[in-house]
């Protein structure tokens, strides 16, 4: 049987998802990003964040879209649908600004 997690222990394993965005090897994130306002303003910053890391492993435009889906999917529930509508568009203004094709949600 599993031994139950302590409580600081528990505490603590609520915030990794905190310590990967800030610590990532991926990007150097602005302070806020995914706080701000517009789509366009969110996708412009991870562009600037992608294009300026040195350590990132990928090509530019997955590490924006990885670190932008991984905030996306860590908030879950907790995402306000306007902002996931905010966090979704910024995904495409992302597409749009490394010229990649929009994505388009399947019809069902």
């Amino acid at each position: 049987m599993p031994t139950p997690r302590n409580a600081s222990a528990s505490r603590a394993g609520r915030r990794w998802s905190k310590h990967v965005t800030q610590t990532s090897d991926a990007l150097d994130l602005e302070p806020g990003v995914f706080g701000k306002r517009s789509a366009r303003a969110i996708a412009i910053s991870l562009k600037r964040s992608a294009d300026g890391s040195r350590r990132r492993k990928t090509e530019a435009f997955r590490s924006a879209m990885s670190m932008l889906t991984f905030y996306v999917n860590r908030a879950g529930a907790k995402l306000t649908a306007e902002r996931r509508r905010v966090l979704e568009a910024a995904k495409n203004e992302l597409r749009t600004i490394y010229g990649k094709p929009a994505w388009k949600a399947p019809r069902g």
